[in-house]
């Protein structure tokens, strides 16, 4: 069989091609080498501990499993489990469902995905940065901040609970474009409708798509890809001239700036030295003038301009141009995602609001920013170089309620803050503590280091900061004066932990809250390099040596033990030094030591 780099990147090839249709997909599904490679790609992960539907997780994966997989694929006997439904908490209070499919199925799921990655990445617009590689919220932030320039409305997009909703009829019809395949058809629709347990009952699905499920992030994408280009060829169609036409009052201003300085240089010799000066402050102040008002006129209704961006089903549009013209937009729009994608969009929560105020997108709250601040130019003019820019701001309330969320705050009853003890954390070792409070600050910062107000999370880093030394003075029973005085270490905030290499000290961060401005932009290809997914891992090469590396026996079948973490393992046994000692969370077992390992007996 062929190499699957070689089969993804002919079909990378072929997606260049707008009108070409691929068939005969399904064969790449009895090459056991994707189930490799699609088994690497995803077993890290720890959600693959967690049982199935089947009550399997991925322990004990094996050649034996891929091959079960193929022969059931080939006669079509092989049907998705439903995904066991769970609840995760949201932060307005609200429980999101959550599917757990088998692991079985998360590794035929991640083989359709390589697929359908290769033949559609390349024909998403620019203006998709959800589930796409090389791409997330900071990509989708920062061409925002770069696009939205003088733009004087925006549209806030919000579709009714979108991924439940994806109708499946419309979704195949849009793969079918592209895809004749009817056996790889028939197995998208096997995962679309495999449906989900809940309480122990089983729901059938008939919309959306497989909630947990590997592959339902690009189906997402490739369903609302039709959105992007409708949007895209209404953006074409909407644009008008190249440029605003010039503002009369800035020429009226201009003309007088220069017969100023026309009339000073013909007599400027002349003059006396307080006349010089009094004119000199004449010809200032008709700069200022001129520089107050725009050189293009902001209210030339023949000039309108329309900019998009969208991260999963979450988008905003930038509109130069009128209210009236964002009515229309927002009314087309309803009308297309109802007859088209069977998407309705939700119109109380789709917002049209002025750019002077704040819209909020991604969790960031984007404002074009009106501003006189001047700067002079190469050429030695006065410039207003912030006007109409776009401003990317992190919302007070995203620190403060992340603050309540891990219990760190504690506002009393005549409204004063206060840093709080977390209670839950006490029975942790000290560096866990410390490295939790460090992982939390890290994660705020590395999110919103793109806003303009970043520095406001100091505020953040001081409530984390009397929290931690809080919690450790509950567990030692101490003050924070007293904890404080025996964790200033070189004069920083630390915890000294002893190793074979000597004494260390693990920080308190101490790094900053700087904004991010001038990040080197990361590079997004037209079409992704496949070769760099599919290369063998020593992961492949272990599980495919036939050779057991506890007991030794070399040409047998293997099976590989997984555990969640290796900080689960108290080393009390021999396998589990042995895996401490090569921090791997897998060890490849033959399937007596397998059996014997899960009985106890392999001591």
């Amino acid at each position: 069989m062929r190499s699957p780099d070689v089969v993804l990147n002919n079909l990378v090839s072929k997606s260049k091609e707008e009108n070409y249709v691929f068939d005969r997909l399904y064969r790449n599904l009895y090459n056991p080498e994707f189930y490799l490679i699609a088994y690497a790609k995803i077993y890290a992960k720890p959600g693959n501990m967690t049982k199935g539907s089947d009550g399997k997780t991925i322990d004990g994966f094996s050649h034996k499993r891929i091959d079960s997989l193929i022969d059931s694929l080939k006669n079509e006997t092989y049907q998705p489990k439903p995904s066991r439904r769970v609840y995760i908490p949201k932060s307005n209070g609200k429980k999101r469902p959550l599917g757990i499919p088998s692991f079985d199925d998360k590794l035929v799921q991640e083989v359709v995905r390589m697929i359908l990655e290769a033949i559609y990445e390349g024909t998403f617009q620019d203006s998709s940065h959800g589930f796409r590689p090389n791409r997330s919220c900071h990509t989708a932030l920062k061409q925002v901040k770069h696009s939205f320039t003088g733009v004087r409305w925006f549209i806030e997009g919000d579709i009714e609970s979108f991924f439940d909703h994806i109708d499946h009829h419309t979704l195949i019809s849009i793969l079918a474009k592209r895809i004749r395949d009817s056996k790889f058809i028939r197995l998208i629709w096997k995962f679309l409708r495999a449906g989900f347990i809940n309480d122990w009952k089983f729901h059938s699905t008939y919309s959306g798509t497989p909630q947990g499920g590997i592959i339902s992030p690009l189906l997402s994408n490739i369903y609302l890809n039709e959105l992007d280009k409708y949007l895209r060829d209404y953006a074409s169609n909407f644009n008008k001239a190249k440029k605003r036409a010039t503002n009369k009052e800035y020429k009226r201003r201009e003309y007088l700036v220069y017969k100023h300085r026309k009339k000073l240089k013909a007599c400027w010799d002349e003059l006396p030295l307080e006349r010089k000066r009094e004119e000199l402050r004449t010809y200032k102040s008709l700069k200022q003038q001129l520089i107050a008002v725009d050189f293009a006129d902001p209210m030339d209704s023949n000039y309108k301009r329309m900019q998009y961006v969208r991260y999963a089903d979450d988008f905003i549009i930038g509109i130069i141009g009128s209210k009236k013209d964002c009515l229309e937009i927002k009314e087309d729009l309803t009308v297309f995602l109802n007859e088209n994608l069977k998407l309705n969009l939700s119109q109380e929560k789709t917002l049209i609001t002025n750019s002077s105020k704040k819209a909020r997108f991604l969790g960031y709250d984007i404002q074009i920013k009106r501003s006189s601040h001047t700067k002079t130019d190469k050429n030695g003019n006065l410039r207003k170089t912030q006007n109409l820019r776009c401003k990317l701001y992190m919302p007070a309330e995203k620190w403060i309620n992340k603050l309540k969320e891990y219990k760190a705050l504690k506002i009393t009853a005549d409204g004063k803050w206060k840093a709080a003890h977390r209670t839950y954390l006490i029975n942790h070792d000290d560096l866990e503590i410390i490295d939790m409070y460090n992982s939390e600050i890290r994660g705020m910062y590395n999110y919103y280091k793109l806003a303009h107000n970043v520095h406001t999370l100091n505020d953040f880093y001081y409530f984390m900061k009397y929290s931690f030394l809080r919690t450790l003075g509950a567990k030692y029973k101490a003050s924070v004066a007293s904890i404080y005085s025996r964790l200033r270490l070189n004069g920083k905030l630390g915890i000294a932990y002893e190793t074979k290499a000597g004494t260390k000290i693990r920080y308190f961060y101490r790094e900053g809250f700087k904004r991010v401005d001038n990040e080197a932009d990361i590079r997004c290809d037209t079409l992704p390099n496949f070769l760099k997914y599919v290369g063998r891992t020593s992961l492949i090469d272990r599980l495919s040596a036939k050779k057991c590396e506890y007991c030794g026996k070399a040409d047998v079948a293997i099976e590989m033990h997984h555990v969640r973490k290796l900080k689960d393992l108290k080393g009390k046994t021999l396998w589990e030094q042995h895996m401490i000692a090569r921090q791997r969370k897998t060890l490849a077992l033959c399937v007596d030591c397998h059996r014997d390992l899960h009985n106890g007996k392999l001591n």
